[in-house]
Formats: C-alpha cells, structure tokens, sequence
C-alpha cells in the first residue's frame, strides 16, 4: 500500500486546489490572501463593479503579481520582441549580360 501525501488549500470551508509540495501550497494559498486583499480594495474604490468583476480582476492581479510589481513601481514593462516569420534568403539578382 502507498501512502501519498497531498495538499489541500481550503478557503471558507470550500477545497480550492490540490498539491503535492507544500510550498505550491503555500503559494497558490498566499496567491489567494493578495487576490482578498485587492477585491477589497477594489470594491471600497469608485469604480462600480459585480462581484464577479472584481473577483476576475483580484485573481488576475493576483497571479501576474510578479509582472505588476515593476509596473506599480514605475519601471515600464519589458516588451517581447516580435516574432518575425522566417524568410528564406533570395538569390542576389543576376546581372544581365553585356551584348557586344
């Protein structure tokens, strides 16, 4: 018989998310407390969402947290460079012949 060991993140009584390390636990549960944080900030702001809204919102900050750290600190984003699609490389142009 094997025995396995998991890790539940369980939020109100509810089971979000299951794991085999603790430290993706650990991170997917702090993931969650930023994502609480910031639904309550967004939904003591002006700005009139649903719950919904706010949720998607909070989770989104919340799991890009590592890409909006730089931006909240002023640094501009870095961009990706473009993908450009390979081109073959043509033959130079062939000159045409002299007549004599």
């Amino acid at each position: 018989m094997a025995v396995i060991v998991k890790y539940i993140v369980v939020r109100n009584g509810e089971e979000k998310m299951t794991f085999a390390t603790k430290k993706e636990a650990d991170a997917y549960d702090k993931m969650l407390d930023i994502a609480d944080n910031l639904f309550e900030f967004l939904e003591s702001s002006k700005i009139k969402l649903n719950e919904n809204q706010l949720e998607d919102i909070s989770l989104l900050l919340a799991e890009n947290r590592d890409k909006l750290m730089p931006i909240l600190r002023g640094i501009k984003p870095k961009k990706k460079p473009d993908k450009k699609p390979e081109q073959k490389e043509s033959p130079p142009p062939r000159k045409a012949k002299a007549k004599k």
